[in-house]
């Protein structure tokens, strides 16, 4: 039986560049890297990581990936993602509706 943490279900207001943050933890890099690739220092990285996993209520990095997936905050290799369409595509169906 699979277990599901009620911790998944908690939603939290997360900053822009939390959400910068949480992207770059998703894909894998270390705090250290956050820092390079932001060029910001890795002491930043630690405060935003320290308060992002308080906000969401999450233990660690993993549980944090899973929350984000949960509630739509991160895109993985096209999984979770929501593409709003073009224009142009908008109002071909459109066009086509009518």
């Amino acid at each position: 039986m699979l277990m599901v943490s009620s911790k998944l279900y908690s939603p939290a207001s997360l900053s822009g560049r939390e959400i910068e943050i949480l992207d770059l933890v998703a894909t894998g890099l270390t705090n250290l890297e956050i820092a390079e690739e932001l060029e910001i220092s890795k002491r930043t990285v630690d405060n935003h990581i320290s308060n992002i996993l308080t906000k969401t209520k999450t233990e660690n990095r993993v549980e944090l990936v899973r929350w984000a997936l949960q509630w739509g905050k991160i895109c993985l290799n096209d999984v979770n993602c929501c593409y709003l369409p073009s224009s142009t595509a908008s109002q071909s169906i459109n066009e086509a509706a009518s």
